[in-house]
C-alpha cells in the first residue's frame, strides 16, 4: 500500500501532532497521528514524503526515531513498528542543476550536494539509506506524458457520447507550449486542462459539439490547436418512416418468393402506413 503525505501541508511546528496524533487532553487525541495510524493499520506500506525539504524541520526530528530504530511513540503513547515500511522522500532542491543537462556529471552531483547537505542537518542525512539524483524526463518520455493526459480528456468527453481525437503535431505542439524544465511535467496538465478542456469545454455550451460528434485536433502551424467538429447526421422522421416501410415490402417479396403467406397483422400495417401516405 502507498501512502503519500504532501509535506507542504506540515509548514507549522505543531504540524507534528497531525503525523503522531496530540497528546492526551487535547482535542481530537483520541483520533490518533495520520501517518502512525496508518502504518499501525497497514504495517507493510510505501510511505512516500514528497517534497519533504518544505516541511517544518520538527518534523525531520519525528523521523529521526523511525530512521533509526524502526520505531515511533505516537501521542496516545502507543509505538508504532515501522521496519516493515519503505520510506520515500522527494526534493526539489538543486532542480535549477539538473535543466543545464549536466545530470551525468560529477561536477554537478556535487552542487546538488552541497545544497542538499546546506538545508539538512548532518543528522538528518546521516540516516537515509541512498540519495538518487533523477536526470530530467527525455523528449520522448515527455510526449508519453501528453498522450496520457490526452487520453484522460478522450475518456471525459466520451461519457458525453463525444468522440475525440489528436494527431501526431497536435501533440508535439501541447508538449512545446506546455515543457518547463525547471517545473518538469507537472506545466502539461495544467496547460492541457487550461487550453484544451476550455475548448472543448465552450464547444459543448455553444452546441458546437454534443452528443455523437466527433472532433479531431490539429496543429495549426507551429503554435496553436484547431478543433474540427463533425456532428452527427440528423434523419428525417418522414425520411425514416419511408426506409422502414421499403424495408417491409422487401421482406413481404422474399417471403413471397419463398412460398410463405405474409403474415395477416402485416398486410393490414401496410395499408394503414397506405393510407397514411395518402
Amino acid at each position: 500500500m502507498l501512502v503519500r503525505f504532501d509535506m507542504s501541508e506540515y509548514v507549522e511546528a505543531h504540524s507534528v501532532s497531525r503525523l503522531i496524533g496530540a497528546p492526551p487532553s487535547y482535542v481530537g487525541h483520541e483520533n490518533g497521528g495520520q501517518l502512525t495510524e496508518k502504518v499501525r493499520k497497514h504495517p507493510y506500506s510505501v510511505i512516500l514524503l514528497d517534497e519533504v525539504e518544505k516541511a517544518h524541520p520538527s518534523v525531520f526530528n519525528v523521523f529521526h526515531q523511525v530512521l533509526d530504530d524502526g520505531m515511533l511513540t505516537d501521542g496516545l503513547g502507543r509505538t508504532v513498528d515501522f521496519k516493515n515500511t519503505i520510506i520515500i522522500m522527494t526534493s526539489n532542491l538543486g532542480a535549477g542543476h539538473l535543466s543545464t543537462g549536466m545530470a551525468n556529471k560529477k561536477e554537478t552531483k556535487g552542487l546538488l550536494m552541497k545544497q542538499v547537505e546546506k538545508y539538512f542537518k548532518p543528522e538528518f542525512l546521516n540516516r537515509l539509506s541512498e540519495i538518487v539524483i533523477f536526470e530530467p524526463l527525455l523528449q520522448e518520455k515527455l510526449k508519453e506524458i501528453v498522450k496520457i493526459q490526452i487520453k484522460k480528456v478522450v475518456a471525459g468527453v466520451a461519457c458525453k457520447g463525444i468522440s475525440l481525437s489528436a494527431t501526431d503535431v497536435a501533440l508535439d505542439v501541447i508538449l512545446a507550449e506546455s515543457y518547463n524544465p525547471m517545473y518538469g511535467a507537472r506545466p502539461i496538465r495544467r496547460w492541457v486542462q487550461k487550453n484544451v478542456i476550455t475548448k472543448l469545454s465552450e464547444l459543448l455550451v455553444h452546441e458546437e459539439a454534443g452528443e455523437g460528434s466527433a472532433i479531431h485536433i490539429d496543429a495549426m502551424g507551429d503554435k496553436g490547436l484547431k478543433y474540427e467538429v463533425v456532428k452527427k447526421a440528423t434523419v428525417d422522421p418522414q425520411e425514416d418512416k419511408d426506409v422502414n416501410h421499403r424495408r417491409w415490402l422487401k421482406r413481404q417479396r422474399g417471403l413471397l418468393s419463398s412460398g410463405m403467406k405474409p403474415n395477416r397483422l402485416s398486410k393490414k400495417r401496410a395499408k394503414k402506413r397506405a393510407q397514411e401516405k395518402s
